[in-house]
């Protein structure tokens, strides 16, 4: 009796959550503002990643929200860099969830299109259950982490639409078996993508960056393309015919 009450609460927590991030989704699409879901463990170099692929992007405006159980050290790190940046607590829970994330996006200023990076809690268990209004699940994985992660958290690498392997400048002072790790994610997801970095070196970032531009260019795409659906009630083909929608 007691788990079945258990798995009901559950289930319609996910699913008010759910309509709260695609209410959220929607609303930044509209605003042409690509949202990246960023999760890791701690000490994976999440903010450090999120600086080096800052530097590397071109034509988008980063925006930040960071996610700590206590503290606002990161925060404070990337507004001294000029990056707009808010701070959510959560005061001991472990992920971020929808209505944090609609409640701190009310309060922001959106200038310009961009991207919304959204640093979740150090955590490779419960940030992977919870959608946030994101476009795009980001997993930071490091090598110092052992090559063991995906066989023990699978749910986070299942889940990821792009993987950054980092810290690979170690990787000659460390017993890494990379064919392991990659076979255990291929297992798993087969056609993310996997970027090697260094956030000591920076290097690998350009082709990060590279990647959530044309990301963040395909989503507006499809969104427009949906749009002028809605308002026309047809769509043009390439071979010049046109049908209308029910």
């Amino acid at each position: 009796m007691h788990d079945v009450l258990k798995v009901n609460m559950m289930a319609n927590i996910h699913d008010e959550n759910d309509h709260i991030a695609a209410h959220t989704n929607e609303d930044l699409t509209d605003r042409q503002i690509y949202v990246i879901n960023v999760m890791g463990a701690p000490g994976v170099g999440k903010t450090t990643t999120l600086k080096n692929i800052i530097r590397n992007m071109k034509g988008l405006k980063p925006y930040v929200i960071e996610g700590d159980i206590e503290s606002d050290i990161d925060t404070r790190d990337l507004r001294s860099l000029g990056i707009d940046t808010f701070q959510i607590n959560t005061f001991g829970a472990c992920h971020l969830d929808a209505p944090m994330i609609h409640n701190q996006v009310q309060s922001i200023k959106f200038g310009e299109k961009g991207v919304l990076f959204i640093e979740n809690i150090g955590n490779l268990v419960c940030p992977a259950e919870f959608s946030i209004g994101e476009h795009c699940k980001m997993l930071i994985s490091t090598v110092t982490e052992g090559s063991d992660k995906p066989y023990k958290y699978p749910l986070a690498f299942e889940k990821a639409d792009v993987i950054i392997l980092n810290k690979t400048d170690l990787l000659p002072y460390l017993d890494f078996d990379e064919e392991f790790y990659r076979k255990g994610v291929r297992a798993l997801n087969k056609e993310v993508p996997v970027f090697k970095v260094s956030g000591k070196t920076g290097e690998g970032f350009a082709e990060v960056a590279a990647w959530i531009q044309k990301k963040a260019e395909e989503a507006k795409a499809v969104h427009h393309h949906h749009h002028r659906d809605e308002d026309t009630g047809y769509h043009h083909h390439d071979h010049d015919t046109a049908h209308t929608h029910d």
